[in-house]
């Protein structure tokens, strides 16, 4: 009897450890010692955005990747403990629900109706939906002025819906999978303007391949809050990332990051709205 009484107790105690360690796993995938070691985290980024987030070979670039590295980092995750996913506008909601990231940083733009799936941090940066447009055009100056005109813009993005819900009826939209294609399009002579927020826009001009062929209109009609879109019922994690942005801000990273990532472009953010202050997580 004792002997039996004293493997029950053995077992106890070990299911007690297993669920010790289970309750203190956060973010990302965990199996490691308490240094961080074995410790990894999934963060969805875009691939094909210059300057914000950009995959040449095995490296990627670009602001939201680098403010996702800061804020990896107060959360315990080295560089090397990050991999990157990239996340098309249409499918950054499906990606946290199914959990194939663990964050998303793809200017990832803040809005009520995306609240309802999803969690937001944030926001870490605001920039305003403008257009691009070739570098002779002289008659595009703004939205009103796309009447009759052919525009593309990236399925899923908040760029197309706000052009399908507010000008969609004189407007010609053609919606493509990534930027890329857009500005291909634009270059090639297929559509007269390409929207989507007014730093990404900036970003695509001023590649080699572009620069010189295409222009940013310079007059944004929208403020656009992004977000690191997280799962929902994420409120412990969306506060310690809201700390790390505000600590990203206050020690000066935040604007070396931004001049890092616009160096040449021409582009300035808005300096009413950035930094900005950070939403309360719900």
């Amino acid at each position: 009897m004792r002997k039996k009484l004293t493997g029950l107790v053995a077992l106890a105690a070990t299911a007690a450890l297993t669920l010790s360690a289970c309750s203190s796993a956060s973010v990302g995938s965990s199996g490691g010692s308490s240094d961080g070691a074995g410790k990894s985290i999934k963060i969805g980024v875009k691939f094909d955005q210059p300057g914000l987030g950009y995959q040449d070979g095995s490296k990627h670039t670009g602001f939201d990747v680098d403010v996702a590295t800061y804020v990896a980092e107060k959360l315990g995750y080295k560089p090397s403990q990050i991999t990157w996913v990239e996340s098309p506008s249409a499918q950054r909601e499906q990606m946290l629900q199914n959990h194939q990231v663990d964050m998303i940083f793809a200017t990832y733009s803040i809005t009520d109706a995306r609240k309802q799936v999803v969690d937001f941090a944030g926001p870490y940066f605001v920039a305003g939906q403008d257009l691009l447009v070739a570098s002779n055009n002289t008659d595009i100056t703004g939205p009103e002025s796309l009447e009759g005109k052919n525009l593309c813009s990236v399925t899923g993005s908040t760029s197309a819906q706000k052009i399908k819900d507010q000008y969609s009826k004189g407007v010609n939209l053609l919606e493509r999978p990534g930027y890329a294609e857009c500005v291909t399009a634009l270059v090639a002579g297929q559509v007269d303007a390409v929207t989507t927020d007014d730093i990404i826009l900036a970003g695509l001009a001023a590649t080699p391949a572009n620069k010189g062929k295409v222009k940013v209109v310079g007059h944004p009609f929208s403020t656009e809050n992004y977000g690191v879109g997280l799962p929902k019922g994420s409120k412990a994690t969306c506060e310690k990332v809201n700390a790390a942005i505000k600590s990203m801000i206050d020690d000066g990273t935040w604007q070396k990051l931004v001049d890092k990532n616009t160096a040449g472009t021409g582009y300035t953010p808005n300096k009413q709205e950035n930094p900005p202050a950070q939403d309360a997580c719900a």
